[in-house]
């Protein structure tokens, strides 16, 4: 398991959280494994009370499933939820690039330009880790943009089973889009042009659909049998 440093002002359960959540996403944690509380706790340098908060927080999204006197097991990718979450996103994502067509400024325009660039380089010198922040990156920015942080926290703490196939996706695409997909969003919300952007947007939010039997050749275990 992937382990970074505690956040300023981030309780024992929330730091347990994030961690944990980040390690299911890139599937450090993957699904169908069995978790420990107890070893979890050690790994994170913490007691079992914030671990056992944050496992139960994640199976109210259905990602972590907890047995009483078991343990808890990473969810197997379950394609309803995937959808769900999808769809989530491309209605919020959809009205948030329409939005930041109008309020985005100079410099928040040079900032995604920055990250786009940054994506265009890892693409070429290859860092799973780096892609995947660098996406989460260029999606958060653009509801700071439009000022609608709270909306991405919500709309975030759902789409967590969007987000493990998306990193999966990462590692089995041979011919990944994803990078020229956020540039050309950003184009088209430089240039003001609403329909563009949310065309845009749509298309790398439905890319999964198409991607959905590469991930499946690489990762079969990873699915439940109704896939």
């Amino acid at each position: 398991m992937i382990v970074t440093e505690r956040e300023p002002r981030e309780n024992g359960r929330d730091y347990a959280l994030r961690i944990i959540k980040q390690n299911i996403i890139w599937l450090e944690l993957a699904p169908g494994s069995m978790v420990s509380e107890s070893e979890l706790a050690a790994q994170l340098g913490l007691s079992r009370t914030p671990v056992r908060e944050a496992l139960f927080e994640l199976s109210k999204s259905r990602i972590v499933e907890i047995y009483p006197q078991k343990g808890s097991r990473i969810a197997l990718v379950d394609y309803s939820m995937v959808e769900e979450a999808s769809f989530t996103r491309l209605v919020l994502e959809k009205a948030i690039v329409q939005l930041a067509c109008s309020m985005a400024k100079p410099k928040e325009i040079n900032a995604l330009e920055r990250c786009v660039k940054l994506q265009e380089f890892y693409l070429e010198n290859p860092d799973e880790s780096m892609m995947m922040k660098l996406d989460d990156e260029f999606h958060r920015s653009l509801f700071t943009i439009c000022e609608k942080q709270q909306t991405y926290a919500m709309m975030n703490s759902f789409t967590i089973h969007f987000d493990r196939v998306r990193r999966m996706s990462l590692a089995s695409l041979r011919d990944n889009k994803t990078v020229a997909d956020h540039r050309a969003v950003l184009e088209a919300i430089a240039a003001g042009n609403e329909q563009a952007a949310m065309a845009n947007m749509e298309l790398h939010l439905s890319r999964y659909k198409v991607d959905k039997q590469a991930i499946l050749r690489d990762h079969p275990e990873y699915f439940k049998e109704m896939i």
